[in-house]
C-alpha cells in the first residue's frame, strides 16, 4: 500500500513531536528532581492558592516571576502532546481535554516523586499553575496551527491546479436570479 505525501507529512510530525517531547520532559525532570542543596526549606503547601496569595504578598515583578515560572514550565506540552498524537481533524474539545488531563498527570507525577527529593517541596499551586499553563498554550497554539495544517497542501499547490480541479470538476452550479411578478 503506498502512502501519500499527507501521510508522510503527519509521520514526520509526529516524530519530531515526540523528540521534542522526550527532550522537554528530560530538561523538566532535570530541574525539577534534582536534589538541591540548602539550608532551610519551606513546608509542603497542600492548601490550593495559598502560594500564589504568598507570592502576590511579595510585590508585583516578584509575583510575576514566580506565577510565570509556573505556567511555563510545562506550557510546551500543550503543543507537543497533540504534536506528538499526530491528528489533524479532531475535535478541539476533546483534544483540550486530553491535554489537559495529560499536562496534569505529568505535573502530579512531578509533585509525587519531588517528595523523595531533598530540597524539593510538593505544592499544590505548582500543579495548578502547570496544568493551567498547559491549556493556555495549547488554545493559543494548537488550533490555529492544524488550521493551517489541514488547508495547507491545497494553498500551496496554487491557483493553476485549483484552475484545473474546477474544470474537471466541472463550476458550480448556479441559480439565475428570477424577477418577482408586480
Amino acid at each position: 500500500m503506498r502512502q501519500g505525501s499527507g501521510s508522510r507529512s503527519v509521520i514526520r510530525f509526529r516524530v519530531v513531536g515526540v523528540v521534542l517531547l522526550v527532550a522537554h520532559l528530560l530538561m523538566v525532570g532535570w530541574l525539577t528532581l534534582r536534589p538541591l542543596d540548602v539550608m532551610w526549606v519551606t513546608a509542603s503547601n497542600f492548601t490550593p492558592l495559598a502560594g500564589i496569595r504568598a507570592d502576590l504578598a511579595l510585590g508585583a515583578a516578584e509575583a510575576v516571576r514566580r506565577i510565570g515560572e509556573g505556567l511555563l514550565l510545562l506550557a510546551p506540552l500543550g503543543v507537543l502532546l497533540p504534536l506528538a498524537g499526530g491528528r489533524l481533524r479532531v475535535s478541539p474539545w476533546a483534544s483540550l481535554a486530553r491535554t489537559v488531563a495529560a499536562g496534569a498527570m505529568i505535573s502530579l507525577a512531578i509533585e509525587l516523586l519531588q517528595t523523595g527529593v531533598p530540597g524539593q517541596v510538593v505544592d499544590v499551586d505548582s500543579l495548578l499553575l502547570n496544568t493551567a499553563g498547559v491549556a493556555l498554550a495549547h488554545v493559543v497554539v494548537v488550533p490555529a496551527v492544524r488550521h493551517r495544517l489541514r488547508r495547507g497542501p491545497v494553498e500551496r499547490r496554487g491557483r493553476a491546479a485549483v484552475l484545473a480541479d474546477e474544470a474537471r470538476q466541472g463550476a458550480t452550479p448556479t441559480i439565475p436570479r428570477v424577477g418577482v411578478a408586480p
